[in-house]
């Protein structure tokens, strides 16, 4: 009853309708080292730049073309071996930033190397949405949005335990702050735009707690916060929630120091984590119509350091994960001795292509209006 008519209206359906499609985006924060992940292992001059650090041809996970796995990545190999996995190589973008936080400003706006942006790509397409809309439409899982979430009128919602999110929101204050916000909902004012918010928020953690209790996942995720919350995105993709694009990370990958050890635990982390998570979505036939997108926001110099670690570098390796692939296993040509210019990996496919293909194949809509420009898409999905 505190809640304005306006932002009260939610659908009741519990079933996607046909063509409903989701999108897991999975960052890999700190930059990590694309080359120990999707292995050129016939490659001499992998071994000759990391005598160290080169994962040995015996361990890798061989897929095709001279490329293999990492090890610890035992879930994107069955992954692969089931048509569900793609592997884009040296992606990047023009005039490529060393820092992280420029970098990640890059690819979480999708701006060009010399502009910066206050919005990012998934914002911009939320911006794009047909009214009624609902803040719960994108979820991060996190305490705070990041770049990437932000529009220009509309956000997504940050949410890790929607449990703990219902109680907040039903304090006794902020439930008092709504109740006279709504006398006051008419009033184009600053403090119209924060009631509404604050009513959004209400509605929408509202509905993901009710949600969440449709289905729960009998599968084992890793211990960790990542576990956690990738169960918590199963089970909301698996209740049927109206939810279009989640967000997590995973991190940090800046393997300065040791990386071996470091990026092994988080790959097994992270494969453990993707295994439990598509196992949920395939039991209860979600994973047709989800798409999971991994991204970094750069990849690591060739030559390993004195300190078994990499530095920052230019192009990395993405991966798509699901159920409805065009063009499944390895995409592009991996890197090559050519490909090198000071011992950097250049990009060969702007990372604004896959986004261009995602939000245009996959979450049908405007991609050049949404990313300022027109990216040729890839036969991807």
């Amino acid at each position: 009853m505190m809640i304005p008519g306006f932002v009260r209206k939610l659908s009741a359906a519990a079933l996607h309708p046909a063509g409903w499609k989701q999108l897991v985006i999975i960052q890999l924060g700190g930059g990590n080292d694309g080359l120990n992940t999707v292995v050129p292992y016939e490659q001499d001059w992998y071994y000759q730049l990391r005598p160290k650090i080169g994962i040995p041809k015996s361990q890798v996970l061989t897929l095709d073309q001279g490329l293999g796995l990492h090890p610890s990545l035992t879930a994107f190999k069955e992954l692969y071996d089931q048509g569900q996995l793609a592997v884009i190589n040296k992606v990047g973008y023009p005039n490529p930033d060393r820092s992280h936080f420029r970098s990640m400003d890059i690819w979480q706006s999708a701006s060009n190397a010399n502009e910066t942006w206050n919005t990012g790509w998934i914002g911009r397409y939320l911006d794009a949405q047909p009214d009624p809309y609902q803040m719960h439409r994108a979820i991060e899982a996190d305490d705070t949005l990041s770049l990437a979430m932000k529009g220009e009128l509309r956000n997504a919602m940050a949410c890790r335990n929607p449990q703990m999110l219902y109680q907040s929101v039903h304090d006794g204050f902020l439930q008092d702050a709504a109740a006279a916000g709504s006398l006051v909902y008419q009033d184009p004012s600053p403090d119209h735009y924060l009631y509404q918010t604050m009513a959004q928020t209400i509605q929408s953690a509202d509905y993901i707690y009710q949600q969440q209790k449709i289905y729960t996942s009998a599968q084992t995720y890793p211990a960790g916060q990542f576990g956690k919350d990738l169960k918590t995105m199963a089970e909301l993709i698996c209740s049927g929630c109206e939810t279009k694009v989640y967000y997590i990370s995973l991190g940090s990958f800046d393997t300065h120091v040791g990386q071996p050890e470091r990026q092994a635990k988080l790959f097994q982390e992270l494969s453990d984590g993707l295994r439990a998570f598509t196992a949920d979505l395939k039991q209860q036939h979600r994973l047709e119509d989800t798409l999971v997108m991994t991204f970094s926001e750069f990849g690591r110099r060739a030559a390993e350091n004195a300190n078994r670690g990499t530095d920052h570098g230019v192009a990395n390796t993405m991966f798509l994960i699901g159920g409805s692939l065009k063009k499944p296993g390895i995409y592009n040509e991996g890197p090559v001795a050519a490909d090198l210019l000071e011992q950097d990996v250049q990009f060969s496919i702007d990372f604004r292509q896959i986004y261009a293909t995602i939000l245009q194949r996959w979450l049908s809509a405007d991609a050049t209006k949404i990313l300022g420009r027109d990216f040729n898409a890839l036969e991807l999905i």
